[in-house]
């Protein structure tokens, strides 16, 4: 069975994903599957020094910390991982080639 949502907020204006005025998408999100660092690497200890420098507490916040932070929805509407933007593409792909 195949099951359409229609979204209810407008696809192509620019909508808050943190803070007061996020979209219910975002909140949602969020609270399903929050920041749970950037693993390692020299992308994850850049990203580290910088949001450091802007908020001391980054790591204990679901907020969305960076463009490209990318959310997978499973076929029953669950969100099962979120994946910051210092993941590599391929580990993405491989998750989501074990869902389907």
């Amino acid at each position: 069975m195949i099951i359409q949502l229609k979204s209810q907020f407008p696809q192509m204006k620019k909508s808050d994903v943190n803070g007061e005025n996020a979209i219910p998408l975002f909140k949602y999100l969020k609270e399903q599957q929050g920041f749970k660092g950037f693993g390692k690497g020299p992308k994850a200890v850049a990203m580290n020094l910088l949001l450091n420098s802007v908020d001391k507490d980054y790591k204990n916040n679901s907020e969305i910390k960076w463009n490209f932070t990318k959310f997978v929805v499973d076929r029953e509407g669950y969100v099962v991982a979120r994946f910051e933007p210092t993941e590599k593409m391929s580990s993405i792909d491989e998750f989501i080639k074990k869902l389907i």
